[in-house]
């Protein structure tokens, strides 16, 4: 009676399950002798790649990426740059058209700089309003505007 109800399909239990007929097929062993299949087992012909494991950080023959870059010697002033946050004289007079004062604060909350950043006014674009703006360094022809247009240059040290 129980095979009766395998047979319809009810009581089937998983461990009845099996996969259709030729649809596993046996992984193929390859490297493990010529009769096996695989004979060079997916590595090519010949060769050091072919026949075992090169060691890590090997090119061929060239000189190698850790040997070819210094290692401690020599000076760099690299660490001693200062970077700072560039605003140009036509978007201070965007920013304020009106006139007024100009400090690193007030750039921050208009958008035009990065908080805690030290800020650069260059001299591109023409301003026309009387400002007093104060930042950490200004380029020559930014000076030269905003004090032709009525307004004063301070910088913070």
């Amino acid at each position: 009676m129980p095979d009766e109800q395998n047979a319809s399909g009810r009581g089937l239990k998983l461990h009845h399950l099996r996969p259709a007929p030729g649809a596993h097929k046996a992984k193929t062993r390859v490297g493990r002798g010529e009769a096996s299949k695989g004979k060079s087992a997916g590595r090519g012909t010949k060769g050091t790649k072919a026949r075992g494991q090169m060691r890590l950080g090997f090119v061929g023959g060239q000189m190698p990426l850790q040997r070819r870059i210094p290692k401690l010697k020599g000076f760099s002033n690299a660490g001693f740059g200062v970077s700072y946050q560039v605003v140009n004289t036509g978007r201070l007079a965007e920013l304020f058209p009106e006139g007024g004062d100009v400090t690193p604060e007030t750039l921050v909350a208009r958008g035009a700089a990065r908080k805690g950043e030290l800020i650069k006014v260059l001299g591109t674009g023409e301003i026309g309003v009387a400002l007093r703006v104060t930042a950490h360094a200004f380029s020559a022809t930014a000076a030269a505007k905003i004090e032709r247009a009525g307004g004063t240059v301070t910088e913070l040290s």
